[in-house]
């Protein structure tokens, strides 16, 4: 009997995004500054994160969900499929698209917003990642992009880091001609920052799971 090659391909689809066994997943899920734009594999942010969790002992699996040119609509479109890598902490840096194209910010937080809840519904916890854009669209849009990382984190209770290109933006030495994308050592910088607010969430967990052992006894 003939095998459809359509089923086949949704059979493959299927496994590859389910996650590793025993191994908790780190969903990395943003635009080309988390894919990597620019750099060879291994110097994108989520492969050096890898590198550094495996480093400070952490048995975590990083899936790497970048999409150079992402907006905050596209994430909204992807995020259901992604959720089946079954991760315990979403990364979300997405939004500097939408800034840098001036799309409306009600949009952005909505979409935003969407994601956030897409991942509490299958208890992932967020990190979200602000971003800073220059005053292309005047001081009101700026400011006001701002915040919406700030208002949803609040709102929600995630993680956030404040500005995730903090000390690689503006850096000549650290960014790619365009200004805007990191170089392999900017990487390196920005897995610095995400650690500062990554590691606490992995802390917690790693003292949850001492007091259900403790309790077990």
């Amino acid at each position: 009997m003939r095998r459809s090659p359509v089923v086949f391909c949704l059979a493959l689809l299927f496994f590859c995004a389910a996650p590793a066994w025993g191994e908790p997943v780190i969903l990395a899920f943003g635009d080309s500054l988390t894919a990597g734009f620019g750099v060879r594999p291994d110097e994108s942010y989520p492969s050096r994160l890898q590198e550094r969790l495996r480093d400070e002992g952490y048995a975590y699996k990083v899936v790497n969900a970048g999409v150079s040119g992402d907006t905050t609509a596209g994430g909204k479109r992807r995020i259901d499929w992604l959720l089946k890598h079954q991760p315990e902490i979403v990364i979300l840096e997405l939004g500097a698209n939408d800034g840098l194209r001036g799309l409306p910010l009600a949009e952005m937080e909505k979409n935003l917003e969407a994601i956030i809840r897409a991942c509490r519904d299958k208890e992932a916890r967020v990190l979200l990642a602000g971003m800073k854009i220059p005053p292309n669209f005047g001081l009101d849009y700026t400011r006001g992009f701002e915040e919406v990382f700030y208002r949803l984190a609040d709102k929600y209770e995630t993680g956030l880091i404040p500005f995730f290109l903090e000390n690689v933006a503006a850096q000549r030495d650290l960014t790619q001609p365009d200004g805007i994308h990191p170089v392999g050592a900017g990487y390196a910088v920005v897995v610095e920052t995400v650690w500062q607010y990554l590691e606490p969430m992995l802390e917690s967990r790693s003292a949850g799971r001492g007091d259900q052992e403790t309790s077990s006894r």
